[in-house]
């Protein structure tokens, strides 16, 4: 059945490499990532862009229909799609991106079709056009159309009728902000420039290239178009400071990825485990840290790489983890065997610490506790209440609706209206007076990254000129 819901577009999709009855493995990737995939498997770059782009927002939209009908998980299929063409689109798991592909996948794959009228992605199917035809749209005929100056939507209409939508900026699954209204770039303020701001501080940590912005203010100067254009010269986009979808939706997966690059050093992988010798030869079906630490290496060098997939940190070597060893060997000139010797495993550490020298993995000071597990409220007494109020101090430095109160482990009337003003400045919906494990969450996660987001590396421009004094 599908959902009540309006669509969103998943963080991840879980991929079946075989028809959906074989015994072959699931994989799981970004959505983004699994659209560029099948874009660069089923069509050529050198295409004219309009048939280009037509063609990526059908296979979105395909996709789209399988997740949101939940079409194989009904089922009682552990996976959400196919990569068999008799079945779904074609996903050759591994395999090298076109850079104009990534490009406008990045732009458009939180876009799809549907029939005017309705809420579901349409389920649009394609064919070549020439060994196969179909009842959608034709592959190759969508080069002809382009060519006759057709738009991406007109040739839509041609194979699927006029009465389809292209809805546009949906909502992605966990992506936590929704995308501005309109680009931000100089001379802009307001929440979203705030946003911003905090976002790209705290992916900073982790790649110092990247300068930090001071303050955090909501105000787009200088500072902060020039970590604007250095975060899209890291990650491959047009380095022009303006954050437009593209940009926006990077920064957000970055975000998420340094966030959980953390969470997995708080679940006991040390930098000193992640900087250990080689262990020994690695390959298929081999498990354990050794892989697990490979798989950690491999799954940040593929936020800068396209080309190589990002492994599951799970310490079982599958054949997402062989993939993404075969990738990285062909990247770096390596033998492309998918085993990792002392060879492959030294030129990975090589790669890794070039990219950043210094990866804060364990925090002390500025890590957010977990929530007590008793919600705090008017009344409430004890440590738990004093960092609450530590941590909203430290987020009113940065944000001057809240007020700052004082430490003193009470929950009073100041600390009721220094949460009433957190939960208000950052469109919280919950009960006024009270903190549940959502909002104490909310509460740390706000903290921790404006807390890491202040920490620079040796070198690492701080957003502020300096001076004598």
């Amino acid at each position: 059945m599908p959902s009540e819901n309006l669509p969103v577009i998943p963080e991840t999709i879980t991929v079946h490499l075989g028809r959906p009855d074989t015994d072959a493995e699931n994989v799981t990737v970004s959505f983004s990532d699994y659209i560029k995939n099948v874009a660069s498997s089923e069509i050529y770059p050198t295409w004219p862009e309009n048939a280009i782009r037509a063609n990526i927002y059908a296979q979105i939209s395909f996709a789209l229909n399988r997740v949101y009908t939940e079409f194989y998980r009904s089922q009682g299929y552990p996976f959400q799609i196919t990569n068999s063409t008799a079945n779904d689109q074609s996903f050759v798991y591994g395999r090298d991106i076109f850079d104009n592909i990534s490009q406008i996948v990045d732009e458009i794959f939180n876009s799809y079709i549907r029939r005017q009228g309705t809420i579901e992605p349409l389920f649009a199917a394609y064919c070549d056009g020439v060994e196969i035809s179909c009842s959608g749209l034709s592959q190759w005929g969508s080069v002809s159309l382009a060519e006759q100056g057709m738009t991406p939507y007109e040739i839509l209409q041609y194979y699927y009728g006029d009465d389809i939508d292209i809805v546009e900026n949906v909502p992605i699954e966990g992506a936590g902000a929704s995308l501005p209204l309109v680009p931000l770039s100089l001379g802009d303020s307001g929440p979203d420039v705030q946003l911003l701001q905090r976002r790209l501080n705290r992916i900073s940590t982790n790649y110092p290239l990247i300068p930090k912005i001071y303050p955090i203010n909501g105000v787009f100067a200088a500072s902060t178009e020039n970590a604007v254009r250095t975060f899209q010269s890291t990650f491959g986009l047009s380095p022009d400071g303006i954050v437009g979808p593209a940009t926006w939706y990077r920064i957000g997966a970055i975000y998420n990825a340094v966030k959980r690059l953390s969470d997995l050093a708080s679940e006991g992988l040390s930098l000193e485990d992640v900087r250990s010798d080689y262990p020994e030869q690695l390959s298929l079906g081999d498990s354990g840290q050794g892989v697990e630490i490979l798989q950690y290496y491999l799954a940040y060098l593929a936020s800068f790489y396209a080309s190589i997939p990002a492994p599951e940190i799970d310490g079982s070597f599958g054949l997402l983890t062989e993939a993404a060893v075969r990738a990285f060997q062909e990247r770096y000139g390596l033998s492309v065997d998918g085993i990792v010797g002392e060879l492959t495993w030294n030129r990975l550490q090589d790669a890794y610490r070039g990219i950043v020298s210094r990866i804060p993995l364990v925090y002390a000071e500025g890590s957010f506790l977990p929530f007590p597990g008793t919600i705090l409220g008017l009344g409430s007494e004890g440590d738990d209440v004093r960092v609450l109020q530590s941590y909203l101090n430290d987020i009113a430095e940065v944000y001057g609706a809240i007020p700052t109160i004082p430490v003193t482990g009470y929950f009073g009337e100041q600390t009721a209206a220094a949460l009433s003003a957190f939960l208000d400045t950052f469109g919280i919906q919950g009960a006024r007076g009270s903190v549940n494990g959502a909002i104490w969450n909310a509460i740390g996660e706000v903290y921790s990254d404006l807390y890491l987001g202040r920490q620079t590396s040796e070198g690492q421009y701080p957003g502020y000129d300096l001076s004598e004094g």
